[in-house]
């Protein structure tokens, strides 16, 4: 099943309020996106922590409505 690009930003958003989003499609299927996700949140979180946090922002919807999503996470300059 596909997920639109802003449901995916949306998803994210709503998680991370202050993060800036970069996402690209891998396929255009709506399903294989890249993300990149800038945020003061994951300062102080392991890699591992700040992946988790943009994963459980689709409260389970990851390898269902969306088949997969490459993360790469920041902080701020």
């Amino acid at each position: 099943m596909a997920m639109k690009p802003q449901v995916v930003k949306d998803y994210i958003s709503r998680a991370l309020p202050d993060a800036e989003i970069v996402l690209e499609a891998l396929i255009n299927d709506g399903e294989h996106y890249k993300v990149t996700v800038t945020a003061e949140a994951f300062r102080g979180l392991t890699r591992v922590s700040q992946h988790q946090l943009v994963m459980n922002a689709f409260e389970g919807r990851l390898g269902t409505e969306l088949h997969a999503l490459s993360i790469i996470t920041k902080l701020p300059d």
